[in-house]
Parts: structure tokens; C-alpha cells; sequence
């Protein structure tokens, strides 16, 4: 026969990592109190909030120095709904601070029995978005930074008075070696006192709280501000503990009915409080969704309970046995009890779900649950998902409506995360298939389905979108996105930015809540990128723009409605103007010092008039001060011949009146730093790099050395044109994300289309 000890001493190693809880006296725990105070005195409420910012790091404001900042942060919500998930769930930046404000004003404030419904369409992700976070729960709490304690009775027969000190039943011994428990009496140190002398079952028995409370409910809530005032020492923790809301509960709330019981009925047989406490013990609470211990999650298929009734006949029968003297004790209680201090979870509100709804009603308005003779106080964490075409439900509940908080989760209106999807669904490697930005506005055209076309807060902001029409849609859709983000544009125009008032900012953060309800949902967005990547993708040729447009085109035509009229075509307009800029950035090259001396003698020499000579004050250059010298700087200043005087007048005025008498000499700032300078100096390079395309255009052999580049034909060029493009491919490889591949169809493809002579002079009007 086969040697099995091998194998079986693996089975033995493996239960050696079991994790073994351990029992603690009720002195012993309250030394935990006073050792960890924040982690031990804790609520379901608290545990949760603190899950959430153990996952999710603190948010980040790229804008703190904006005074006008809302502190619309940036959270990174991947450990709570993404790492080790089998279907992870993707926070935009909308749906995050929505969910961190929930959470900051449970951790904080004071607190009730709420039910939140996480509202969104069909396809939002809410159902992934609620596993995980009860999955998340369920680790963190099961963890020593989550741990919470329960009471535990461990009661000794031979102790309490009227006692029968009588032989365990075999029900009894099997129960005790099925649990691990033999032996365990010393080890776990008992219940404090005499409970822990012996580990025989025969000799006590332990009454676990059904509903999970913490060990300091058991301290009678009359004394337990002057206990906890003795207990701890003037510290921190001592005054947030007896002055913050979020510690209400621990004067307030009492322990459960069956607690309550047992403690009277030895109070009565001892007369003594600190001798009862001697019975308490206190264990770690473990959660355990799929036994429903500490979350209960519930679908709408999911039958009604016939009973809802539970009890324990050996509990029961022992706590009869040694209380028969005394109040009778009733071991009953509800589904509700094994979630308490737990999570309630209902997965949407349809079916058998409605009747659970309705029956939280009287629990969260009260707090209180009826089982037969017994009330039982429920203090959950009550969720619940909900289509909006369900909201009948609630309307017939207007009693019920101050205890309910919606948690919007509609379609991804982040075009960062839309993005993040499709790169974990079909792997980053496809990022490597698409030119630089088309990607994102892949993205872009779903989100625009899922938006509102017509954005008041925008439009009060920005009355004339025109203005924009190189950057933008005519209904700023684009521009919204960008804000969705967290980011503001740098092609916004002074004033609009200065008129991006906080005021604003939350109108339109506000405004999200009202998108993301129509269009395509995620389910579709990811089946359309699917068709459309297997359609384009290719080993020669890299997605672009013109496959982009086609493909959403057809969809147009099937339906008009899908998207605002002229989106696409806006959409083409930005891209065709940002690559051409990124290829002028990329191709210019001038000699800044160059630039920097000419703006410093421009600046000096409109003091004089025309055919002097003057030494320049900051460049110490001799200058020929003459008409052919101011021409020579005002064209590159794209300053029109009709207009050069009045410019040159109005820079010398600038600079007599503000440059020179206060920002030199009142604010000794150097030339290089006035406002004058800056300004002029910006000017000239933006109007060189407008410029910097002119020569190579008219030139065919720059467009097929392009073409040729990193081939063999390369070579056959002269030395110039070589350098030229080799600077050109560098610059969009390292500055702007460009493949090698990206890069040459990049510049062909602004050759080609002439985006120079499409767009001539009308960045000058941006």
C-alpha cells in the first residue's frame, strides 16, 4: 500500500495555520481597551470607514495652491476594488469622492441606523462594486488592525447558585471536540477568575451574545462615564472619547436583551457587579459572509426564511438549568442579530427584496425587532442597490425617506478611468496598437453618449463656446470631461480661468450627479472597443483618428441620437490641431539665449528714436537703433505693419511706466523676470514655432525622408534634412510619447492633411 504520512502531514501543517481565536477575561480585555483604545472601542460604522481609508490613501489635490480649490481629489481606489479581485470594479473620480464623502461623514459625525442605496443604471458596475467592498470588509475585519471583540458567557455550573452540577450530555462532549475546544481552558485564559481552572465541558458552558456586542455594553450605562473617566488617563483618546459624536454610542447604546438578562439574574443570585463580570469573556468577532455571520447579503431571488425565529436547544437547556430559580432567560433571536454590528446587504430592490425592504422600516427608524416576546435593538450597516426605475418603492415609504441616503453610480463619466477598463479587460499591451490620444478619445466619444448635451453650469461659465472652437465642442462636452478629471485645460483663457470660481467648480461637480444615466453603458462600451479594436488593430499600421471616426460614423447613421451633432467632427478638429502643435514643439530648435537678448534690446531700444546707436543697458550690445532693427523683432512678434507703431509705442509706455520704474527699480526684479518680458518673450517663441513648419512643407524631400526614416534610404539625404527629421522623431518619441512607427505616421499624416495651412492664424485667435 502507498505511503500516505507524507500527504497527510501536509493536511497537518495546513491546519497548524488555522487562525485560533483567542478568549479573552473581561480584565483582560479591558486591558486591550487601554492599550489600543481606537481599535477596540470601535462600531460597525467605524470598522468601516476605517477599512475604506486603510485601501484608499488620502486623496490627492493637484490644484492645493488654487485658492479656489473644492478639493476635488484624486483617490486611488485599486486596493479596495481591484487588487486579488476576480471582477474588479473601477472608481472614476466623481464616484470616489462621492463614496469618501459617505464615509468621512460616518466616521465623524453623529450616528443612526440609515439604509444607503448605491443608485445607478443597468451596467453601471453596482453590483461589482458591492462584493468587493463587503469582500474588502470581510478581510479587514477578519484582520488584527479590523479585529472587534464580542461577549462571550462562560458560565460555571457548580458557581452559580441553584446550579446542577451534572455529566456534559454526548451532545454536549461532541459539540466541545467538533469546535476545537478540548484543552482550550487554560490556553485562552477562561473568563477571568475561577472560569478558566478547568477545561472539563462538564464544568461550564459558554453563551456566546447572538448579537455580537462589544464587552463594554455590559457595563451599566449609569457608571460607565465615571468608568471610563477612571480607566483611561487625561489623554487624547479620553477627550474625543467623552466630547466627539462618533462615541455617542458608547454611553448610549445598551447590550442585547439576552445579555441584559444574564447579568441581572447573577447580579440578583451575587449582589456583587465585579463578581458577575468574572462570567463575561470576550472573543474576536469573525465575520463570515457566507455563514452569514456579520454580513448577510441578500438577492431578490433569495426565498424568505420560514422561520425567522432562531434559537439553541443546549443553550437553552443549560441557561434553564442554572437560572431555574431565577427570571427565566429566552436564548431567541433574529436573522437581524447575526448582522449586527455587521453589514445588511440587499442586491437591488426587486422581488423577495421589496418585502425585505419594507421590513427594515420599523429597524432603522427604531432600531428595534420584534422575536415573539423579546425586543432585540439592530445598530447595522444597512446597503442596498437600486435601479432608478425602482424608486416607486421608496415613494411609497415617506416616513421611511429621512432615514434613506442615495449614493449615485452611474456610468464612468472619467475618461482616465474609461480608458483604465478597456487597458485591464484586454491587457496594456493595446496601448501599443494606437497613435498617442486616440485611445482616450475613444473614450471620450462614449462618455459624450452618456452626458447631458446641454450643461447650464457650463454655459454661465462660458456663454459663448465659440471661443474655443479649436479646443472644444459647441456644447463644452469636451471641456467638461476634462474637468471630470480634476483637470483644468492650459488653452482656457485668463479670464475664463479667473471666472472658474469655486462657486462654479461645485455647480459643475454638482452636474455629474445628473449624467452618466443614458447612453452607452460599460457592458457596452466594452463589446463596441472589442469590435473596434479586432477591426483596426494591426502589426503595419497604428490605430489613428480617421479609423476612429469611421467606425463611430456608422453608429451615427444606425442612430442619430447617440451623439450631439458636429462631436466628432469637434473632436477631429482638437486632435488636428494638438498633433500639429506637438510637431512644431518638436521640430523647433531656435537659440532661446538668441530670442532672450533680442526681446532685452527690443525692450531698451523703442526708448530712442530711429538712427541712433545706444549701448543696450541689460545685454550690453551695441545697437543701430533704426526702422529695419524694429521690423526685423516686430515680425517675429507677428506684429502687423499697419499696427507697429501703435505696439512699439504701447511697449514703451509698458515699460516706462511699469518695467522700469517698478518692477527694476522699486522691486529690484531683473529684466528677465518683469511681466514686460515675459510676455514678449512668449510671444516670439510661440510665433517662431508657428513658423517652423513654413520651410519644410515646400520642400518634398522632407516628406519622403519620413518616410524613409530608420530605413536604409534614410542615408541618401543630405546631412540637414537628416538632422532635421532625426530631431523631429526624438522630440515626439521623448516629449510627447511617440513610438518610432507613431512618430513618422504622425508627421505624414499632418503633411498630408496640411493641418499647417488648415489652421493658419487661427491659434492667434486662441
Amino acid at each position: 500500500m502507498r505511503d500516505l504520512t507524507r500527504a497527510m502531514g501536509n493536511l497537518r501543517n495546513h491546519e497548524s495555520g488555522w487562525p485560533k481565536q483567542s478568549m479573552l477575561s473581561f480584565a483582560e480585555f479591558l486591558q486591550e481597551v487601554v492599550a489600543q483604545p481606537t481599535r477596540v472601542i470601535r462600531n460597525v460604522l467605524q470598522v468601516y470607514a476605517d477599512m475604506v481609508h486603510t485601501f484608499v490613501a488620502e486623496g490627492i489635490d493637484e490644484y492645493s495652491d488654487d485658492p479656489e480649490s473644492i478639493r476635488y481629489l484624486s483617490y486611488d481606489c485599486s486596493r479596495l476594488f481591484v487588487e486579488n479581485s476576480d471582477r474588479p470594479f473601477f472608481a472614476d473620480r466623481l464616484f470616489a469622492n462621492r463614496l469618501m464623502r459617505h464615509v468621512e461623514a460616518l466616521s465623524v459625525g453623529a450616528q443612526q441606523n440609515k439604509i444607503y442605496i448605491f443608485e445607478g443604471p443597468h451596467g453601471s458596475g453596482k453590483s461589482t462594486f458591492l462584493n468587493n467592498l463587503l469582500r474588502k470588509f470581510e478581510e479587514y475585519a477578519n484582520t488584527p488592525e479590523g479585529m472587534r471583540y464580542e461577549v462571550v458567557w462562560r458560565l460555571k455550573r457548580d458557581q452559580l447558585v441553584g446550579g446542577v452540577h451534572s455529566l456534559a450530555t454526548l451532545t454536549e462532549r461532541l459539540a466541545w471536540v467538533l469546535e476545537g475546544r478540548e484543552g482550550q481552558g487554560k490556553a485562552e485564559g477562561g473568563a477571568g477568575g475561577d472560569c478558566s481552572d478547568d477545561s472539563d465541558p462538564s464544568t461550564y458552558f459558554d453563551v456566546p451574545c447572538p448579537s455580537h456586542d462589544n464587552p463594554i455594553l455590559i457595563i451599566p450605562k449609569d457608571v460607565r462615564r465615571r468608568f471610563f473617566d477612571d480607566l483611561f488617563e487625561n489623554d487624547k483618546f479620553k477627550w474625543r472619547l467623552f466630547t466627539e459624536k462618533r462615541y455617542e454610542w458608547v454611553f448610549e447604546e445598551s447590550s442585547c436583551t439576552i445579555c441584559t438578562s444574564i447579568y441581572q439574574n447573577l447580579l440578583k443570585q451575587y449582589n456583587d457587579p465585579l463578581r458577575v463580570l468574572d462570567f463575561v469573556a470576550a472573543r474576536p468577532f469573525t465575520i463570515d459572509r457566507r455563514l452569514g455571520e456579520g454580513i448577510s447579503v441578500f438577492n431578490p431571488g433569495d426565498a424568505p426564511l420560514r422561520q425567522n425565529v432562531h434559537h439553541n436547544e443546549m443553550i437553552q437547556r443549560n441557561l434553564d438549568q442554572q437560572f431555574c430559580s431565577s427570571r427565566p432567560i429566552s436564548y431567541l433571536y433574529s436573522s437581524f442579530a447575526r448582522t449586527n454590528n455587521g453589514i445588511y446587504a440587499l442586491m437591488d430592490i426587486k422581488s423577495h427584496n421589496m418585502g425585505r425592504l419594507l421590513e427594515l422600516h420599523n429597524i432603522i427608524s427604531d432600531g428595534v425587532h420584534k422575536v415573539e416576546d423579546i425586543e432585540e435593538r439592530v445598530n447595522s450597516l444597512f446597503f442596498a442597490l437600486m435601479n432608478p426605475e425602482d424608486r416607486r418603492v421608496i415613494t411609497d415609504l415617506q416616513a421611511f425617506s429621512d432615514r434613506i441616503e442615495f449614493i449615485n453610480i452611474p456610468y464612468i463619466l472619467d475618461l482616465k478611468t474609461e480608458v483604465e477598463i478597456y487597458r485591464e479587460i484586454f491587457g496594456r499591451h493595446i496601448n501599443e496598437s494606437f497613435l498617442p490620444r486616440v485611445l482616450h478619445n475613444f473614450a471620450r466619444v462614449i462618455i459624450a453618449t452618456r452626458l447631458r448635451t446641454k450643461s447650464e453650469a457650463m454655459l454661465e461659465w462660458i456663454p459663448d463656446p465659440s471661443r474655443y472652437e479649436l479646443f472644444c465642442d459647441s456644447h463644452l462636452q469636451l471641456l467638461k470631461m476634462e474637468i471630470f478629471t480634476g483637470y483644468i485645460p492650459p488653452w482656457l483663457k485668463e479670464e475664463d480661468v479667473a471666472a472658474f470660481t469655486a462657486k462654479r467648480r461645485l455647480k459643475i461637480i454638482a452636474e455629474s450627479e445628473k449624467d452618466g444615466w443614458k447612453g452607452l453603458s460599460g457592458r457596452d462600451s466594452i463589446k463596441m472597443f472589442n469590435e473596434f479594436y479586432s477591426k483596426y488593430a494591426r502589426d503595419d499600421k497604428l490605430i489613428n483618428m480617421s479609423m476612429l471616426g469611421k467606425f463611430f460614423r456608422k453608429y451615427c447613421k444606425e442612430d442619430r441620437d447617440i451623439l450631439p451633432m458636429g462631436f466628432l467632427d469637434s473632436l477631429q478638429r482638437m486632435y488636428d490641431y494638438t498633433v500639429l502643435q506637438e510637431v512644431k514643439e518638436s521640430l523647433y530648435y531656435y537659440n532661446e539665449e538668441q530670442i532672450s537678448r533680442e526681446v532685452q534690446n527690443y525692450m531698451f531700444a523703442v526708448n530712442f528714436e530711429p538712427g541712433t546707436v545706444e549701448i543696450c543697458t541689460y545685454t550690453g550690445e551695441r545697437l543701430e537703433i533704426s526702422e529695419a532693427f524694429f521690423q526685423r523683432v516686430e515680425s517675429r512678434l507677428q506684429t502687423d505693419g499697419r499696427d507697429a507703431v501703435a505696439f512699439r509705442n504701447s511697449v514703451q509706455k509698458t515699460y516706462a511706466t511699469v518695467t522700469l520704474t517698478q518692477e527694476i527699480l522699486r522691486d529690484n526684479l531683473p529684466i528677465v523676470e518683469t511681466s514686460l518680458y515675459q510676455h514678449l518673450y512668449e510671444r516670439y517663441v510661440h510665433n517662431l514655432k508657428e513658423k517652423v513648419l513654413e520651410p519644410f512643407l515646400k520642400n518634398e524631400n522632407f516628406r519622403r525622408a519620413i518616410k524613409d526614416y530608420n530605413e536604409e534610404a534614410f542615408k541618401t539625404y543630405d546631412s540637414k534634412i537628416q538632422d532635421d527629421i532625426h530631431f523631429l522623431m526624438e522630440n515626439l518619441h521623448r516629449k510627447h510619447g511617440y513610438s518610432r512607427q507613431g512618430a513618422k505616421e504622425i508627421c505624414i499624416y499632418v503633411i498630408d492633411n496640411n493641418l499647417a495651412g488648415a489652421f493658419a492664424g487661427k491659434s492667434d485667435q486662441h
